[in-house]
C-alpha cells in the first residue's frame, strides 16, 4: 500500500482552547431562517452536557429567506466573535447567505483568542476563511439537525469541542481506492468549495487532505465542478480525498450516464493517492465532526477507511 505525506505543506494552525463544563456557547443563524423549536431543543441538550448557552439576537428571526438582514447577521455573529467569554460558536443552519456577510466581518477578536465556530454546507465559507487564518475549526451538525442526528453525530461533535480523542471510520466501498496519506484536513460542502476559487478565500490545498460532500446537485453540475477543480490544478495539489454523503443527487431526464464514484475516479486516475468513499459526514443523520486545519492520517483498504487525528 502506498504511503504519501512527504509533500505535505502545512502552516501551523491555531487549535482553540477545549470546552469545559460551565463555558458559553453561542448560538447564531448567519444564513437562513430557523424554527424556534429547533433552537429550543439544542440549547436543552447543551445545557444537559453542562454548558451556557447565549443565543444570538436575530437567532429565530426571519427577513424574507435569511434569519435577518444581511447587517443583523453579521452583527449577530460579529457579537459572538467579540464576546469574551464566548468559547464557541454553533451556526444554527446553512441554506445561503453567509458570503454576503464573510467580508464584512472583523476578525482581529478572533485571531487574537480562537474559538470554535461549528457548522456544515454554507457554513464552509467560514471554514474557508478560518483555513486561511490558520485556525481550526468543526465540521459538524448544526441545529436544524440535532433532532434527527445520529448519536455519533452529537458525541464526536461534543468530543471535537471538548479535546477528546476519537478517530472516524468509513464503509467498504467498491469505489474506495487504497493507500496512506497524512496532512491538514481541510473541504467542505463541494458546491462551496467551487465558488471559492479564484477568490481570497480560496485556500492553499497543497499537502492537504480534501473532504467534500454536497446535496440535490444534478449529477452534470457535480461533473462540472470536477472539472473546475482540475482547471484550478487542485487535483495535481492534494495527498488524498475523502468523499461524505452525496445526498439526493439528481439525474437528467435523458441519464447522464455515470455515478459520481466514477466521476472522481476519472478525474484522479492520475494520482496515486488515497481516496475514500461514502464517508459518515455531510448532509445525512450520521454527520461526524471534522475537524478542518489538524493534521490527520487517512487509511483507505478495499474493506474501509479510517482517519486519525495527529
Amino acid at each position: 500500500m502506498a504511503t504519501f505525506g512527504s509533500q505535505s505543506k502545512s502552516m501551523t494552525t491555531t487549535q482553540p482552547s477545549p470546552l469545559q463544563k460551565g463555558d458559553l456557547i453561542y448560538i447564531t443563524a448567519p444564513a437562513k431562517a430557523i424554527e424556534k423549536e429547533h433552537v429550543d431543543h439544542a440549547v436543552n441538550l447543551l445545557e444537559k452536557e453542562g454548558f451556557r448557552v447565549l443565543l444570538s439576537e436575530h437567532c429565530t428571526g426571519q427577513y424574507h429567506y435569511f434569519s435577518g438582514t444581511d447587517e443583523e447577521r453579521r452583527s449577530d455573529l460579529q457579537f459572538g466573535l467579540d464576546h469574551p467569554e464566548v468559547k464557541a460558536i454553533l451556526c444554527g443552519r446553512g441554506g445561503y447567505g453567509c458570503v454576503r456577510i464573510v467580508d464584512d466581518l472583523q476578525w482581529a477578536g478572533m485571531l487574537r483568542e480562537p474559538k470554535w465556530l461549528i457548522g456544515f454546507s454554507d457554513i464552509t465559507v467560514f471554514h474557508q476563511r478560518l483555513q486561511r487564518f490558520g485556525i481550526q475549526s468543526i465540521h459538524g451538525t448544526m441545529v436544524l439537525n440535532f433532532k434527527e442526528n445520529s448519536d455519533e453525530a452529537i458525541r464526536t461533535m461534543l468530543q471535537a469541542l471538548r479535546g477528546e480523542d476519537y478517530n472516524l471510520n468509513g464503509p467498504m466501498s467498491a469505489y474506495n481506492k487504497p493507500g496512506i496519506s497524512t496532512g491538514e484536513l481541510v473541504g467542505g460542502n463541494l458546491s462551496i468549495l467551487y465558488s471559492l476559487i479564484g477568490t481570497n478565500d480560496q485556500i492553499d490545498y497543497s499537502g492537504k487532505i480534501l473532504f467534500i460532500e454536497d446535496l440535490a446537485e444534478h449529477i452534470y453540475h457535480i461533473d462540472r465542478m470536477l472539472y473546475t477543480f482540475k482547471k484550478a490544478g487542485i487535483w495535481e495539489q492534494i495527498n488524498g480525498l475523502i468523499v461524505g454523503g452525496m445526498t439526493d443527487l439528481e439525474d437528467t431526464t435523458v441519464p447522464f450516464g455515470k455515478r459520481v464514484e466514477e466521476l472522481i475516479h476519472e478525474q484522479l486516475a492520475f494520482r496515486n493517492i488515497p481516496v475514500a468513499f461514502d464517508f459518515p459526514a455531510g448532509h445525512i443523520n450520521d454527520n461526524r465532526a471534522l475537524i478542518f486545519g489538524r493534521m490527520c492520517e487517512l487509511t483507505v483498504r478495499n474493506d474501509g477507511s479510517h482517519l486519525r487525528w495527529l
